[in-house]
């Protein structure tokens, strides 16, 4: 399917659906910040990746209050390219159909989402530039 990211700062609709395994230009032109992005990941309100994924070191929140259904992103800047990083938060069921990894930026086709939310991306497109920012760190 299709997939579009609004680019707020022109109000232009870019396709991302021709991507391949990773997004290579910056959503919107937006340079990612990783000290909001680290503030982004260890949240347990915004990011959420905690609930989810072990960053052992990293945040300075135990193991134990860490989730493990996902892989580790520890080394995560080793494994992936910031494109590869970009996609992977904007949409995982574009590389993996059955990814339960939440769409950070995609609102469409969604199922069982509140009603507060639809229409909502979970985090917008500065917040996933300062994800990756802080993700790239991780070598």
């Amino acid at each position: 399917g299709a997939l579009f990211f609004c680019n707020l700062a022109t109000a232009e609709w870019v396709d991302l659906s021709g991507t391949g395994d990773g997004i290579a230009v910056p959503l919107g032109g937006l340079v990612g910040d990783a000290a909001r992005g680290r503030s982004i990941v260890a949240s347990r309100q915004l990011g959420l990746c905690v609930l989810c994924h072990q960053i052992p070191g990293e945040l300075g929140i135990p193991a134990a209050f860490q989730g493990n259904i996902a892989p580790s992103i520890a080394g995560a800047g080793s494994r992936w390219s910031p494109a590869q990083l970009r996609l992977r938060m904007v949409d995982s069921r574009k590389l993996d159909p059955h990814s339960i990894m939440p769409a950070y930026l995609r609102t469409d086709g969604l199922v069982r989402v509140g009603s507060a939310w639809q229409g909502q991306p979970l985090l917008d497109a500065q917040q996933i530039e300062d994800v990756v920012a802080f993700l790239v760190t991780l070598k």
